[in-house]
């Protein structure tokens, strides 16, 4: 079955992670950041080797997310961040091929656990399911 496991964080969390702090975000050294991508690392080339992985890349801050909606006319909007009302976005994600429901459990406990600076909470990190189309009629 394949799974999308979401890794979820903030604006300030992106801004924490370049070296401005804000509260109850820390900002990060550069060994914090070294522990976190050797963790995201060993997690990745292990996922690679078991064949699970099927993609997975983190994402950009929310300051430069593009935003396409509709207007009031019925018109496209494009506008761009950062969004104030946004409290947590999609920070990064992985595409899953696992045996069981069991086993993407077991690797998303493994993402939480990736190292942060103290003072620091982990981000939130959450499983869907991806829905296959069923088989087509003869």
């Amino acid at each position: 079955m394949k799974y999308l496991v979401m890794i979820y964080g903030t604006q300030a969390d992106y801004e924490a992670m370049s070296g401005k702090a804000a509260p109850g975000s820390p900002a990060w050294t550069q060994d914090d950041l070294r522990k976190m991508f050797a963790h995201m690392e060993s997690l990745n080339n292990d996922l690679a080797e078991s064949g699970e992985i099927v993609d997975g890349q983190g994402l950009s801050a929310p300051s430069q997310a593009i935003v396409v909606t509709g207007g009031p006319d019925g018109s496209t909007v494009v506008s761009d961040g950062p969004y104030g009302e946004t409290k947590e976005v999609l920070a990064g994600y992985w595409v899953l091929d696992c045996a069981s429901e069991e086993r993407v459990v077991e690797i998303a406990k493994r993402v939480n656990e990736s190292p942060v600076p103290e003072g620091s909470r982990p981000s939130q990190v959450v499983i869907r399911q991806i829905m296959e189309a069923p088989p087509a009629g003869d």
